[in-house]
């Protein structure tokens, strides 16, 4: 059996990264995938994770690793170095890739959330800075894949990949397609890869 357990929700972004690594490093022999309910005091991820979030990483040893990038270091480190997904220091561009992507999800998540409140309690001053925010970036990754950028299969493009999914699926006020053709051509040809056609997230 696993000696590890990864907890996710199904519709977030940042755990179906975490996901696509455990399917892309192979690691479904060491590394079993649970879902976890969110904003539930009854959800079996808080007794391992008081935070509440996904993903998380409970080790056999029962310590759990939470956030995305603390639990890709984790299952990287269950690789051969030439197979690992973060990127390293000597590859800043590739880091920087990752980060502008995690920061946009974050960004997409606030905006998603304001949007879910009851219309009389969203904050449109926050909508508009996340909508502008979004914009902003989309087109920043539009340009750095038009550049070359993404080509790797690391965790940038994983993450690319979840942001632009969970766009598509459960975050539909964001047309990132217009004007983005390269973003767009990306992403659809990301579908047939496996790890990614086995972690699509449900409609909200």
């Amino acid at each position: 059996m696993a000696a590890m357990r990864l907890y996710h929700a199904p519709g977030s972004p940042y755990a179906r990264i975490a996901r696509m690594a455990v399917i892309e490093l192979a690691l479904a022999d060491r590394v079993s995938v649970e879902e976890a309910t969110l904003r539930d005091p009854a959800s079996v991820l808080l007794p391992f994770n008081p935070v509440g979030r996904v993903p998380a990483l409970v080790m056999d040893d029962g310590t759990t690793i939470t956030e995305t990038t603390p639990v890709l270091m984790m299952l990287d480190s269950l690789v051969e170095p030439a197979r690992r997904l973060l990127p390293g220091p000597d590859a800043p561009r590739a880091l920087a890739a990752y980060g502008r992507v995690l920061g946009m999800m974050d960004g997409i998540a606030v905006w998603n959330r304001e949007l879910r409140r009851p219309e009389h309690e969203r904050s449109p001053g926050v909508i508009a800075l996340e909508a502008l925010r979004a914009v902003r970036i989309a087109d920043a990754l539009e340009r750095d894949a038009a550049a070359g950028g993404f080509a790797a299969r690391d965790a940038a493009w994983f993450a690319l990949v979840a942001l632009l999914g969970y766009c598509e699926v459960r975050h539909p006020s964001f047309a990132w397609r217009q004007g983005r053709p390269v973003l767009s051509a990306l992403f659809d040809a990301a579908q047939a890869r496996p790890s990614v056609a086995a972690t699509v997230p449900p409609p909200r």
